[in-house]
């Protein structure tokens, strides 16, 4: 693939009003998930329920593309349509989770790195063939007590990097995300500080693997309270610390910037999306990349009778997407 195909489709991937659905929960998360609803985490339940997801009428019209797990891209619908064929006949890109997780970081307690680079070349060449226009791989950043260290830092940023070239070697968009957890007592300007090192280490990173911004997405989570800090930032707060920090540690060469949810409610992650974008104009488009803030609402409507209220599911998730698209423009308007 060339250069310029890989810029096209960076660019399509946040087209303004559009963002990305994540979907690619592995098998142990989705069963959690499954789990709190009552639901058995089997293949064809999960299939099913991705296929609720992924044929709502109308997503498309604010979803530009979908992330998906091993399993899901390899499956199709009940009619055995391929569901990468679904997603590119109504023009959602698949996209596909290549890490294999996070793991102890060695000589560094309650520090975590991201694995899955062996392989990975011939994995990427394999996706590539299933219809995956871009992939993404999930860093982990803890708070805490002397933490992080500049070496987790380093050392995630490095995979990020290596992952990303060999995307891109694959004619495959790379999604790098370093998520900064929310779990935690700190507060908005040490959550600040963290964001920010992370996001300059990775660029730093990217430069020295050659890789080409133009054809990259950055996955941010934004700069927010710990969880467990007394003192919650409020939406205007986080909003301008967020963009700030991007200001500091982005290339403005980036195609765009889609945030994770990272645990916010559902509301929330719309609200701090919509401020964002009412600050504007930014160097690149802010989306979203919503997972759980995407389809928990759903979820938990399915999962009380998968076929009377398929469609009612259906038009739930077409909804958040809809409401996420505003927030990507500026527009979004909390109901009464």
């Amino acid at each position: 693939m060339s250069i310029e195909q890989l810029e096209s489709i960076a660019q399509a991937m946040v087209a303004p009003g559009k963002g990305i659905i994540a979907i690619d929960e592995s098998n142990t998360t989705i069963k959690k998930r499954f789990d709190g609803v009552g639901i058995d985490c089997t293949e064809e339940n999960r299939r099913a329920y991705r296929e609720m997801l992924l044929t709502a009428p109308n997503l498309s019209d604010h979803i530009s593309g979908a992330i998906l797990y091993d399993e899901t891209l390899r499956q199709a619908s009940k009619a055995g349509v391929p569901f990468t064929k679904i997603m590119l006949d109504h023009g959602i890109l698949p996209g596909i989770k290549v890490d294999k997780g996070p793991h102890p970081l060695a000589g560094f307690p309650g520090e975590l790195v991201t694995e899955g680079l062996d392989g990975l070349r011939d994995r990427l060449k394999e996706y590539a063939s299933l219809g995956a226009k871009f992939a993404k791989w999930r860093a982990v950043i803890t708070i805490g007590d002397d933490m992080p260290s500049s070496t987790c830092i380093e050392a995630n940023c490095h995979a990020l990097a290596r992952y990303a070239a060999l995307c891109q070697e694959a004619g495959i968009v790379p999604m790098v995300e370093p998520e900064v957890l929310m779990d935690g007592s700190h507060d908005l300007d040490v959550c600040y500080d963290v964001t920010e090192v992370t996001l300059r280490s990775l660029f730093a990173s990217l430069y020295e693997q050659n890789v080409l911004l133009e054809g990259t997405i950055l996955k941010a989570s934004m700069v927010v309270s710990g969880k467990d800090c007394p003192e919650q930032a409020s939406v205007d707060e986080v909003a301008e610390a967020t963009v700030r920090c991007l200001k500091a540690s982005v290339p403005a060469s980036l195609p765009g910037i889609v945030f994770l949810s990272g645990g916010q409610s559902d509301e929330a992650a719309t609200a701090h999306l919509n401020a964002m974008n009412q600050m504007g104009p930014h160097p690149w488009p802010l989306s979203f990349s919503y997972g759980r803030a995407m389809q928990t609402a759903a979820l938990k409507l399915w999962s009380k009778d998968m076929t009377a209220n398929f469609v009612d599911a259906q038009k739930t998730v077409a909804q958040r997407a809809r409401e996420n698209g505003l927030a990507a423009l500026g527009q979004w308007k909390k109901s009464a």
